[in-house]
């Protein structure tokens, strides 16, 4: 199909920002959508299948529209995911509309279908599973919903632990208190917070027992009530370790487990927990799972294309071995 349209009205500035330097933005939504595009000034031709071409009209007019102020590099990527995923967060067949979060940010919203599906599972589930490559906002969203929660006073605190395992460094012996030692494991769950809260706010809520952030041994024989909990770089629990997490959770509480199970940094010869319990806790009711893929990426587009690369790597090996 060929689709001819014009972006109006005329503004040459507007249409630099949409269009980037030597339309390198263009390039983008074409490798993006699968279409080619060509334009002589504000006037475009896009060469493609229909529904593809329809998108990437509404693609760029929509961000003509937002070519008034400067278009941020994260604007354009986020917004190529969104197309990608026709539609992005709107809602599945049968399902409310978007959903709203009590957050900071003002603009947080599930940007593919598969995490708007992650979003409902939070929100209707007492377990969640988050299974998926890196940059598909696993961690992010449960903690933006953990925010939410805490914000509706639907739950009494947060907490958010995850296994204090090395990424195949030994760092050996770290100085300080329990807090200084674990921080640097944290550090990610600690980002999302500032993000989604402020750190004035991140600050009281730590001071009034609202937030605690803790490694994954301190929580065995704890009953957790009336909290978020998020188990986050899950790939890196044992089975026992899993078991005994998942089994701390208590009434009025929401849990949440993120990982990916293409990451795992235990020994050699350990089984990851997450994978297990995937596998182990598939059929039972009350907990859901979301699989990302790399279609759900939200960072640079590069990072799909190296996820993309490794799972082909894992394929042909899998079929050789």
């Amino acid at each position: 199909m060929i689709l001819r349209f014009a972006l109006e009205p005329a503004d040459n500035t507007r249409l630099a920002r949409v269009c980037g330097s030597l339309d390198v933005h263009l390039r983008e939504v074409e490798a993006a959508l699968g279409v080619k595009l060509s334009r002589r000034d504000a006037e475009f031709r896009v060469d493609g299948p229909k529904a593809a071409a329809e998108r990437a009209r509404s693609l760029l007019e929509a961000l003509y529209e937002r070519a008034r102020r400067p278009l941020p590099a994260e604007t354009l990527q986020l917004a190529l995911v969104e197309a990608r995923g026709e539609g992005g967060a709107a809602a599945p067949a049968g399902e409310e509309g978007p959903l709203v979060l009590r957050t900071r940010r003002a603009d947080l919203s599930a940007r593919t279908p598969r995490q708007h599906q992650y979003l409902r599972q939070i929100l209707s589930h007492d377990i969640t599973f988050g299974l998926g490559p890196a940059g598909t906002g696993k961690t992010f969203l449960a903690v933006a919903c953990a925010v939410d929660a805490l914000e509706r006073s639907t739950v009494q605190r947060i907490i958010l632990t995850r296994p204090a395992v090395e990424a195949g460094e030994r760092l050996g012996f770290l100085p300080g208190d329990l807090t200084q030692k674990v921080d640097p494991y944290l550090r990610p769950l600690y980002d999302a917070l500032y993000d989604l809260l402020g750190f004035d706010r991140v600050t009281k809520a730590f001071e009034k027992g609202q937030l605690e952030v803790a490694p994954l041994a301190f929580m065995r024989g704890r009953t957790l009530n009336h909290a978020f909990v998020i188990l986050d770089e899950a790939q890196n629990t044992t089975p026992e370790q899993m078991k005994m997490f998942l089994t701390r959770i208590g009434f009025g509480s929401r849990c949440v487990v993120t990982g990916d199970t293409s990451q795992i940094d235990l020994p050699r010869g350990v089984q990851s927990g997450l994978v297990d319990a995937e596998r182990v806790l598939a059929k039972v009711k009350g907990i859901a799972m979301t699989r990302f893929t790399s279609a759900d990426v939200v960072r640079h587009p590069l990072v799909a294309r190296i996820v993309e690369a490794y799972e082909a790597r894992a394929k042909r090996e899998g079929r050789e071995a």
